[in-house]
């Protein structure tokens, strides 16, 4: 367990998994439709493997400013993210999603109806 660490293959492992879940959630969303947006969710995901990366870096005895290349990429996706979260609007993605439309029922009345997806 020593070694795991010592080496940083310990981070190399995460990072492996973070791989499987940022692929697991961007293909649950093209199935479904639901799920993270994938934009901020991938800059989510990205800030923190920056981060690891420099913990990697930092046990492995590499330079300083190796180190502080890792936070400052860690630091551009995290604004990323905020930024897209402060926007107040939601991804063109999720569009079709949010905007409600008008069709007849058959009956002569009008209903509201939700698209779940766009196909393409």
């Amino acid at each position: 367990m020593t070694e795991l660490f010592a080496s940083g293959r310990i981070v190399d492992a995460i990072l492996v998994l973070v791989a499987l879940e940022a692929a697991a959630l961007l293909l649950w969303r093209r199935r479904t439709g639901r799920g993270p947006a994938p934009v901020p969710l991938l800059c989510n995901l990205a800030s923190g493997a920056a981060l690891m990366l420099a913990v990697r870096a930092a046990l492995t005895d590499a330079s300083w400013s190796v180190i502080a290349a890792c936070l400052l990429g860690s630091l551009v996706a995290h604004a990323c993210e905020l930024g897209l979260r402060l926007r107040g609007r939601p991804e063109p993605s999720m569009q079709p999603l949010l905007e409600p439309q008008m069709r007849e029922d058959g009956t002569g009345s009008k209903i509201m109806t939700f698209p779940v997806r766009r196909q393409g």
